[in-house]
This record gives structure tokens, sequence and C-alpha cells, in this order.
């Protein structure tokens, strides 16, 4: 029997809570779903290596899991949230796939070089590369938004991709699979979120444009539309107001969880995607991006 999806996962209002950035899953209530006890795979990324930027929590834990259960060995690049990191990593291992931690800052271009570089000498391979890890900050007035903040959440969210994926081609053949991360942001902007809302715009052109660039090389490059996802980005980054309705803007009335997004990312990782390149796939609990 199918799940009723405004029903199967934690219905709002959050409990009111507040953390520093970058935040911690731990701390947060309720507890986010990344697939650990429902994820299923079936082999489609049997023997691929994959680089996934922001794995220690979030989007980028769900997607590691779903990762590893579908059969492949996973790089999680993260900045320095250790403990979430090695839970991760505790779960890509009871998958029976190899994983290595990488902490570091990725707006900086020599550490994006090494993540690769990092990957490929683990590996032997690079079959998927993942720009998932993301910066945010809320704000109300463009005059409480600094010049280093907003260069920080460019370097972050945007070059960083730019960076990743010039490093990594290179070593990709024919098959491989880049997926970016854009969001509802990249078309509906919340203005409370200027500046990451502006890179995600731009995420979506960058995969538009870097598909039909490395198509001749047989290298998909799509990007996911995350809705409002229940993460540690949005605990330690949205005044404890907004948290306690996160979520209830959208048809099915409630945030989404990780696991909800993992699949979405198997898909245009997976062969069984072989058609679709340049592709913004949205997960918004029915808000639209027209």
């Amino acid at each position: 029997m199918p799940n009723d999806p405004t029903k199967v996962h934690p219905q709002p209002p959050q409990p009111a809570q507040s953390q520093t950035p970058p935040g911690t899953t731990e701390a947060m209530t309720p507890a986010p779903d990344h697939g650990e006890h429902s994820y299923k795979g079936s082999g489609r990324l049997a023997g691929q290596a994959a680089i996934i930027t922001g794995a220690d929590s979030g989007i980028g834990r769900a997607v590691a899991i779903a990762f590893a259960r579908e059969g492949a060995d996973v790089l999680v690049a993260y900045l320095d949230e250790h403990k979430d990191a090695e839970e991760t990593a505790r779960w890509v291992e009871q998958a029976g796939r190899r994983v290595v931690l990488l902490p570091g800052d990725i707006s900086e271009e020599a550490h994006c070089k090494s993540v690769i570089a990092r990957a490929v000498k683990e590996f032997g391979r690079l079959d998927i590369l993942v720009n998932n890890a993301a910066m945010q900050r809320t704000h109300e007035d463009i005059e409480e938004i600094s010049a280093e903040e907003w260069d920080q959440t460019f370097r972050t969210n945007i070059h960083a991709q730019f960076y990743l994926c010039k490093a990594a081609v290179p070593h990709m053949k024919p098959g491989a699979a880049i997926v970016n991360t854009s969001s509802v942001n990249a078309k509906t902007p919340s203005p409370t979120l200027l500046a990451y809302a502006t890179t995600k715009g731009a995420i979506a052109n960058f995969t538009a444009g870097l598909a039909q660039m490395l198509a001749k090389k047989g290298i998909r490059v799509n990007c996911v539309a995350p809705g409002p996802i229940w993460t540690p980005l949005v605990a330690s980054t949205m005044p404890e107001a907004q948290i306690k309705s996160f979520g209830t803007a959208t048809p099915l009335g409630r945030a989404g969880q990780p696991a909800e997004l993992a699949p979405a990312y198997v898909l245009l990782a997976s062969g069984e995607a072989s058609y679709i390149s340049g592709a913004m796939l949205p997960v918004t609990g029915g808000r639209p991006m027209l």
C-alpha cells in the first residue's frame, strides 16, 4: 500500500531550536531521516567511485548511504563536522563499501584539486561527482550582508563546483556523471536568502552549460533542485519562527527529509539516466518551478 506523502514524515510545527552554523545532526529535533533504515539498493552503481561534497550530514549523507547501497565507494568531502562525517562513514561501511573522509574548505581551489586527487588515488577511478555542499545565511535587508559573506557564499556554493568539475573531468570516462545541488530558490528566490538563492540560480545555469560542453566526452551533467529539506543547514541558519513553520508553504504541507532526495541523485548518477543531461530535477514537495 503506498504511503500518503502528506503524512509519511514528521509534521510541522517543528520545535524551536537554534545552532551555530554549519550545525550538527545530533542537535536536531526531530532527527532527520537519511534513509538509514529504509533505502534498498539494487546494484545500480556497482563498482563505481563517487565524490560527494557536504556528505557529513543532510542531503549529502542520504546520498552517500544510497550510493553505497547501490554498490559505489564514496569519498566524503566536508568542512570540519568530524562527528557527523564519521557517522556517514559508518553507514557506508555497513553497506560493504569503501569510504574516505576528507575535511577541508572547498571554497579554496587548492583543496578542491586535492579532493579529486585523493579520490583517484584511493579508488583508482572517478565515475560520479556530486557537488552538494553549500553555505547560507538569513538576512532581512541587503545592508546586513557583508561583502565577505557574499564572497564566501559564492566561493562555497558555485566557485567550488567549477573548481571540482575542472579538476575531475580529466579523470572521468564516457558514462561518468556530475550531479549538482541547486534549489527551488533558483526559480523562486527567497528574499531573506539573497546570496544563497543567487548562487543556486547560477548553479542551474552552470549545469545546463556544462552539460552541453561535456556531452562530446560522454559525461552527463544534471542538477537536483530541493525544496525545504530538514537538515542542519536549516536549523543553524534560520530564525526560530521560520524553523517552526518550515515546509508548511509546500502543497504537501511539510518539510522534506534527506532520504526523499537520495533516489533523485541515484537516478541521475546511474546509467538509467543515459539520455538525461542538462536537466534540473525538482524535489520540492509540490512547489512548482516555472
